[in-house]
């Protein structure tokens, strides 16, 4: 497979909305959620640097009875006035832009959103696997929940795929199917047919006709415009699949991205007046979240997984090799979606990373209680230690999801006609090696508000189970879609703040390949040239290195255990300090847990104390 031509056509080029102030010195940025309006504002200091000044929150205005955004944006703009003693909302009611002195104004106003429900999509192809793969590749790397995949092999029959179409109402359709250099293809015509027969109608805006692009086979635009003329809106874009060994994901995220504020911004409650504040449109906040995870991969030359884990949905976003992916979890959270966790996962895979033994009734109860009071906290250790276990398995799960998506693509280097295309069954293989994997960037409640840092590493590190050596990080204040599209202006500016303002270092993880009995010959590790620190087989052990310290570590492994350079062979590491410090982890990976209930409370104990957690 043509690994470089994939890599090409998926690069992704920031877009620059307007000319900004020859001197960019002060930044405003909200995102509007669902239930709250975060503000961040972020000034250049003398030294040069852009960094964090205040924040302020405010709950979102976008229902009744206020049915305005602009009211909560206002009420946490007064907020960071308060706290930063500057003039930001001017006599008019609007946000002043460019600043006209250090107290007065600001110099770019920027803004995400993913009030309303965000950008919810659905997806067409001809094929399942192949160009409606790639078409929600290209939706979920824009920011869409994607609703609903029709493919003519999807195994629905033509007036079930109608009636989906119809009853979903999504913010707009990506349609996509053949590839430039073949011959015509009647099956993407048979798509347009079925969209034309739905009528479908757009979620917003009344009387509107529903945004439809279309990302197919040259050869078809004409036949597709004139099915679907009267009915839909229709955009079309450059092939998602030009050819069979190559993706062109940008153009149709670019699509997306542009109708999302023309279509769906301007039909929800006061996006239209947030528009003309701002200094560049308003982008999703997942299209955001993905934007700096992009940013922070290429400035660093590094690839990157990062998860944000909320009430109802996970959203996992990967880097690896310059090549982006994002996919979301729709019936995966922590509080609305807690017990689709426990029916995915299973209560036993639930109960084997608590450190106690409990009746299986009591944990239920307990999940189904937070589903219940969405809004409640853990009232003890216990209460949190369960919500702890199953915000392991839904970043497991979630991740298991993103590894099926984010993968070679189907058809490369093989002559195939149609036919034998829809008989295709095998999956390209998945794009995530964890063995390359540099940082893991966790954000999310039950993440970023653990109370002890060393809780959210090990959270991390179970539901992952990071290889050789991976950097674990958390978002501070879940800033990250702000900085998202401050990155499409000024990358540097918000290169400089994730770094020293929202991301909090965690620590380095080491660990092994390879599975065991406890006690064998695991890891021996040399910290700058010191002694020799056995760690056997079954154990997580945690080595001092605070914030700011560096270390070159010799890590031998045992014979059976491989760091990547092959079994029993010596690698050395730079590595870098952080809150939790340096972690060993020789549990396997696979990693390795004992089945009978006592014995597992036993080892989990083990490993919560050996990172200076309370296990009682």
């Amino acid at each position: 497979m043509n690994q470089d031509a994939i890599a090409t056509a998926v690069d992704v080029t920031d877009v620059t909305y307007g000319a900004l102030p020859s001197e960019v010195r002060s930044i405003l940025a909200t995102d509007c959620g669902s239930t709250t309006t975060k503000c961040i504002l972020i000034e250049k200091q003398a030294s040069g640097e852009y960094r964090l000044v205040v924040r302020g929150e405010a709950p979102t205005t976008v229902e009744a009875p206020f049915d305005d955004v602009t009211v909560g944006v206002t009420n946490a703009v007064r907020e960071v006035e308060e706290l930063s003693g500057k003039t930001i909302i001017g006599p008019d009611g609007r946000i002043m832009t460019p600043a006209t002195d250090d107290r007065t104004g600001v110099d770019l106003y920027l803004s995400t959103s993913s009030a309303g429900g965000g950008l919810q999509m659905t997806v067409a192809g001809v094929v399942k696997e192949m160009s409606a793969e790639s078409a929600e590749r290209a939706a979920l790397g824009a920011g869409a929940i994607i609703m609903d995949v029709v493919a003519i092999n999807d195994g629905r029959k033509d007036y079930q795929k109608v009636e989906r179409i119809r009853a979903l109402r999504p913010d707009m359709i990506l349609m996509s199917g053949g590839t430039d250099d073949g011959n015509l293809i009647p099956q993407v015509q048979e798509i347009a047919e079925l969209i034309r027969s739905a009528d479908p109608k757009p979620r917003l805006g009344i009387g509107l006709k529903l945004p439809v692009i279309f990302a197919g086979a040259v050869r078809m635009r004409e036949s597709v415009q004139e099915t679907l003329s009267g009915v839909v809106d229709v955009r079309v874009v450059p092939n998602l699949r030009p050819s069979m060994a190559g993706e062109n994901l940008y153009p149709a995220r670019e699509a997306i991205h542009e109708l999302f504020l023309e279509h769906v911004m301007q039909q929800a409650p006061g996006y239209a007046k947030l528009t003309t504040w701002t200094s560049s449109g308003i982008m999703s906040t997942p299209n955001a979240v993905g934007k700096i995870m992009e940013t922070i991969a290429r400035e660093r030359g590094i690839n990157v997984l990062g998860v944000d884990i909320g009430g109802a949905t996970t959203d996992v976003f990967s880097v690896f090799n310059g090549i982006y992916n994002r996919t979301v979890s729709a019936n995966l959270g922590m509080s609305y979606s807690i017990c689709n966790v426990l029916t995915e996962a299973g209560l036993p895979n639930i109960k084997r990373w608590l450190p106690f033994e409990a009746e299986d009734a009591y944990i239920r109860n307990q999940l189904r209680n937070k589903m219940i009071r969405p809004t409640t906290i853990p009232q003890d250790l216990r209460d949190l230690q369960i919500e702890q276990a199953a915000s392991r398995e839904a970043l497991r799960l979630a991740f298991e999801h993103h590894k099926s998506l984010a993968r070679e693509m189907i058809g490369v280097q093989q002559q195939r006609d149609i036919g034998d295309l829809f008989e295709q069954k095998g999956a390209g293989k998945t794009l995530v090696n964890l063995l390359t994997l540099d940082m893991i960037v966790g954000s999310g409640g039950v993440l970023a508000h653990a109370p002890e840092f060393a809780q959210t590493a090990l959270m991390m590190m179970d539901a992952y189970a990071p290889e050789g050596k991976t950097t674990l990080a958390k978002d501070s204040i879940f800033m990250m879609p702000q900085l998202g599209i401050l990155s499409t202006l000024l990358p540097e500016a918000a290169t400089q703040v994730f770094e020293r303002d929202c991301l909090i270092r965690l620590g380095d993880c080491l660990a092994p390949l390879g599975t065991g009995k406890d006690g064998d010959e695991c890891l021996s590790v040399v910290v700058n040239g010191g002694n020799s620190i056995a760690v056997p087989f079954g154990q997580i052990k945690l080595l001092p290195l605070g914030l700011g310290e560096t270390a070159s570590v010799e890590v031998r492994p045992g014979r059976n255990f491989d760091l990547g350079q092959g079994k029993g062979k010596p690698v050395t590491y730079s590595v870098d300090g952080g809150e939790v410090g340096l972690i060993l982890d020789t549990r396997g990976r696979p990693l390795v847990i004992p089945e009978d209930d006592r014995q597992r409370a036993v080892k989990s104990r083990e490993w919560l104390s050996a990172l200076g957690l309370n296990a009682e």
